[in-house]
């Protein structure tokens, strides 16, 4: 077992300095505020998990409703004469309204388009206070959402759909920031979406300015495709507090352009070939913005996984054409193949120049692995940068076989943590006599922990911080 103890300042220093692509601080910060009671119930005193979406403290004032019950025709949206489908409700609906959709099951297919609320009066779509979530089934998509700003989608279920659960996107216009933003999806249930290939949850393309929160995706796609959330092309946003299991493909993945998107407090299991998929691989004409032909292009910049808990998959983690990518503070448990993978897919062709994979971060995470289902700690592909790379601060820890814990990586890492048992306790938390205590970099990204709690100033390894 080895302990290096390079404990050098210039780590925490190094960190906190500006890096080429990576942001620095919290999520973009007029985007998002910290400071108020978050969803999820938290028994910690001191709390650092708190988002505030623009739809925070606003009130609907309109509402309209739907039910199974309703008439399209004779209906007016009232309670007790409500419209029988969402996309009749969106015909009426203007900003500040709340469409309330009634428990029930209703037919999947709906397609909206050029729905705007406004900053101070966003539109709702989403299920009745108090019931259960309705159910949206079947059709090729349960619902397709383009060209729409200052919405929020929330209390929905959705299944059995043969494409894709949700899809939003910005109708075409990949140069126009202002097609599709400010869209909040919150209190999701997607499942069971496709099974024969590349289909997805939530399918988000073009997307800027978007939260996706406290939500459930599993079983979309099949084979070694689909995704729970696929972002092409998206901007400025935040995925928190969800849960993926069973997916084919990827939980989460992030490429055709997208850029400074962080995925915080969530939970993967079992999901698929590449739980987190950090780029990817996109056709030319899809990117968003398009592709430039006088500066390099990138599949993805400044995509941050910090504090998940990841268990199973293929590979945990694939950073994939992603320059300046950083993954901090996680707990990442029994990988598959590979503990990561840094790789290029999309490389330069005439007339485009495409960066390779570089500047990529791993820190402080808490890495718990069976050695013999390991064929290579890093599998490095062609064309990447991969000595860009820094790795610091991360426990490492091969529980079939602690005297091969130490990975084989790309550079050297600083201050890295080999075969000691990191002492778990329930759902892979650390005790108090863990050497993952007090071991971590103080970094720009490691303020909140997977419950809530506030990482201490010499931070846990892992997605936890003890108590």
């Amino acid at each position: 077992m080895v302990h290096t103890t390079c404990r050098l300042t210039l780590v925490p220093v190094f960190l906190l300095c500006a890096v080429p692509g990576i942001a620095q601080g919290p999520v973009f910060v007029d985007g998002f505020e910290w400071g108020d009671v978050g969803e999820w119930t938290r028994s910690a005193p001191t709390r650092c998990d708190v988002i505030r979406t623009f739809d925070r403290g606003l009130e609907p004032s309109e509402e309209l409703h739907v039910a199974v019950t309703g008439d399209n025709v004779t209906g007016d949206g009232s309670p007790g004469s409500p419209f029988a489908t969402i996309g009749r409700a969106v015909g009426e609906a203007g900003p500040g309204t709340a469409i309330r959709v009634h428990a029930g099951t209703y037919s999947g297919g709906t397609y909206i388009s050029n729905l705007s609320g406004e900053p101070a009066a966003p539109i709702w779509i989403g299920g009745a206070p108090g019931e259960a979530k309705p159910l949206i089934q079947s059709g090729g998509e349960g619902l397709h959402l383009t060209k729409v700003s200052y919405l929020v989608v929330h209390d929905l279920e959705v299944a059995s759909a043969t494409s894709n659960g949700i899809n939003c996107d910005d109708g075409g216009e990949y140069a126009n920031q202002e097609a599709t933003h400010h869209v909040v999806f919150r209190h999701l249930d997607i499942h069971d979406i496709g099974g024969t290939g590349n289909q997805d949850c939530l399918k988000l393309s073009g997307l800027y300015d978007y939260w996706v929160m406290d939500s459930s995706f599993a079983r979309c796609g099949g084979g070694t495709s689909g995704s729970g959330v696929d972002h092409v092309g998206c901007h400025r946003g935040l995925l928190a507090r969800n849960l993926f299991q069973e997916h084919s493909g990827n939980a989460v993945q992030s490429k055709g352009g997208s850029e400074d998107i962080e995925i915080r407090w969530n939970r993967f299991s079992d999901s698929g070939q590449r739980s987190l998929n950090l780029g990817g691989s996109t056709g030319f004409d899809y990117f968003r913005p398009p592709l430039s032909i006088t500066t390099p292009n990138a599949e993805a910049r400044n995509i941050r996984l910090v504090a998940n808990l990841i268990e199973g998959s293929v590979a945990p983690v694939a950073y994939v054409g992603c320059v300046g990518c950083v993954v901090a503070n996680n707990t990442i448990v029994n990988p598959g193949n590979w503990i990561l993978r840094i790789l290029q897919e999309t490389t330069t062709t005439s007339p485009y120049t495409f960066e390779d994979c570089s500047f990529g971060i791993f820190v402080n995470n808490l890495v718990y692995f069976d050695r013999s289902s390991i064929s290579t700690y890093v599998n490095i592909g062609p064309n990447t940068a991969s000595e860009t790379f820094t790795f610091a601060n991360n426990l490492w820890y091969a529980y079939d076989n602690p005297s091969q814990s130490q990975p084989i990586l790309p550079v050297t890492e600083i201050d890295g943590i080999y075969g000691f048992d990191p002492l778990f306790t329930t759902d892979y938390r650390v005790s108090g006599a863990s050497p993952a205590v007090g071991e971590g970099a103080n970094t720009a990204w490691t303020w909140g922990d997977l419950c809530g709690s506030c990482f201490a100033d010499r931070p846990t390894i892992g997605a936890y911080e003890v108590r």
